[in-house]
């Protein structure tokens, strides 16, 4: 459930407020109440779209958070391919490192098609790049044995929820070849989210 912050509150109010005055202003010259009512919808759509842990999935959104998850994970999965000790999560690694290049590959090939540009400027986008970040300088520095292999597939298993909740409500779109897109990557990270928790449980049983 969302719950409204102070500042986000405030904000919805002022988008009322701000709305109402331009509808007042449309009816002395001459307009109607439903367009002061359809200014007043825009104004409160657009505020929404402000608050915290809320994204507006465009196709441009879309394509530059699915080409943002799909860099980060073949680059993490490089290093885990270098530094797992553990067979299973070596060949995970692995893994990442295919199925999410072809997954990368498929992105841009649809983003060419569409004439679209990946836009990471949205909120969820820098977040994954940021989180992706932290997460492969801790498993860079970090000495490789059974602790970095754990720690791995950790992040795994919390980075695969993320995507997926995300890729989830992207999916919503009404563009049907996006949302087919959509629907065929989150096939493939619900499979790697499966994966990764049976590794990771294996790693915490053979220990």
């Amino acid at each position: 459930m969302l719950r409204l912050t102070r500042p986000a509150l405030a904000g919805i109010a002022a988008a009322f407020a701000l709305a109402a005055c331009r509808g007042k202003t449309e009816q002395t010259a001459g307009g109607t109440v439903d367009t002061a009512m359809g200014t007043v919808g825009r104004a409160v759509d657009t505020a929404m779209s402000k608050l915290p842990g809320t994204t507006t999935w465009s196709n441009p959104v879309i394509i530059g958070y699915a080409t943002t998850a799909n860099s980060d994970e073949v680059t993490i999965g490089r290093l885990g391919v270098k530094k797992a000790k553990n067979g299973e999560v070596k060949a995970f690694a692995r893994m990442m490192v295919t199925d999410h290049q072809k997954m990368l590959a498929d992105t841009k090939k649809l983003a060419t098609k569409l004439s679209v540009s990946a836009d990471t400027t949205e909120g969820a986008v820098r977040d994954l790049a940021t989180g992706a970040s932290d997460a492969l300088k801790e498993l860079t520095e970090k000495p490789a044995g059974a602790d970095w292999d754990k720690d791995y597939m950790d992040k795994m298993v919390a980075g695969h929820e993320t995507v997926l909740e995300k890729l989830r409500d992207a999916a919503k779109t009404t563009d049907v070849e996006v949302k087919t897109a959509l629907d065929g990557a989150i096939s493939k990270v619900e499979a790697h989210l499966n994966k990764a928790k049976e590794v990771r449980t294996k790693l915490d049983t053979a220990t």
